[in-house]
Formats: structure tokens, sequence, C-alpha cells
């Protein structure tokens, strides 16, 4: 009998569990986004009218973050259209750029900020680092989540502000009111 899908499909649980409760988000928050996620993903691979390979979805707790470039405004529609198709997504923020794709060379910038705010976020004792997603883009920073206070949120964007290479930084993340744990 083999066994192995099973263990890996139960090991993934294990693990997702883990991240939701480091994050203080809930199990069924953190499951919602990953089926939104794959769900658009999904649509997304089927529909072959536009290129969607520049593009970065981020859902965090039913809000989904499109940030990147399409190559046309049609495109850019047809991916909205598209984004509120996806299972869970309770808002769509739209940070996307008509125009070219990205290079190489600045999507090799973009994904050493986006390593490095991570690892800043991570090693600061004062934000809690899996409470923010982020995505970066032509050097700007787009950070989604929730941050516990006003003071850890304007830390976090101050960490992302001082981010070598970082251009810009946006911010679609919450502060939570004291007392609300979610």
């Amino acid at each position: 009998m083999f066994m192995f899908p099973t263990r890996a499909l139960l090991g993934l649980f294990a693990l997702l569990a883990a991240a939701a409760c480091a994050s203080s988000r809930s199990l069924d928050d953190s499951f919602s986004d990953i089926a939104g996620n794959a769900d658009l993903k999904g649509v997304l691979f089927t529909d072959r009218s536009h290129d969607y390979g520049d593009v970065d979805i981020t859902l965090f707790e039913g809000r989904l973050m499109l940030t990147g470039t399409m190559r046309t405004e049609a495109g850019r529609a047809k991916l909205i259209e598209n984004a509120w198709k996806a299972d869970g997504v309770e808002q769509v923020i739209d940070e996307i750029i008509v125009g070219g794709r990205t290079s190489f060379g600045q999507g090799l910038t973009d994904t050493r900020i986006d390593q490095t705010l991570k690892a800043k976020l991570i090693a600061d004792g004062e934000v809690t680092s899996t409470r923010y997603k982020i995505a970066v883009s032509g050097g700007t920073v787009y950070m989604i989540g929730a941050a516990r206070t006003e003071e850890e949120l304007d830390r976090a964007l101050s960490l992302a502000g001082s981010t070598g290479g970082a251009r810009k930084v946006v911010s679609h993340v919450v502060a939570r009111a004291p007392g609300d744990t979610q």
C-alpha cells in the first residue's frame, strides 16, 4: 500500500496550520487565501485572451492585491474581472500598470528588494513579519496585511522605505484595533 500522498498531504496541512498560528491569523483565513489564490490562478491559466505573466497576485484575508504590468487597458480590465471570480475574494486592490513587460534586470532587482525586506521584517523585534505580504514591481514595494498597532505599521513601512532600491512604498495594510486578535 502506497501511503506517501496521504502523508505529504497531512504534512502540508500541518505546515499550513503552523503558519496560520504563527501569523495570528485563523486557520480558516489561511486556507481561504490559499484556495482563492489557487482558484484565481486557475481562472487566469484558462483565459488565454491576455498575457498575465507579469502580474503578481497577493491575497490576504479576502483582500486581493494585483501588482505588475499588463500590456493593454483591455487586459487590465479582464484581469480585474477575472479577479472577482475567485472564491473568497472580498476586495480587489488594483495596482496594475499598463505598459511593457518588466525587464530581466528589473525583475532581479525587485526580487532582491523583496527578499531583503522580508529578512528585515523577520529580524525586527517590533514587527510580526507574518502579518504582512509583500509584492515588488518596478522598484515599488506594495504591502498588504494587518498590523497589530499603528506603531508596528509605521515601523514596517519605515523598514520598507529604507530597503536599498525601493523607490516608493504603497501600503494596503490595516492596523487592528486593540483587542482585535485577527
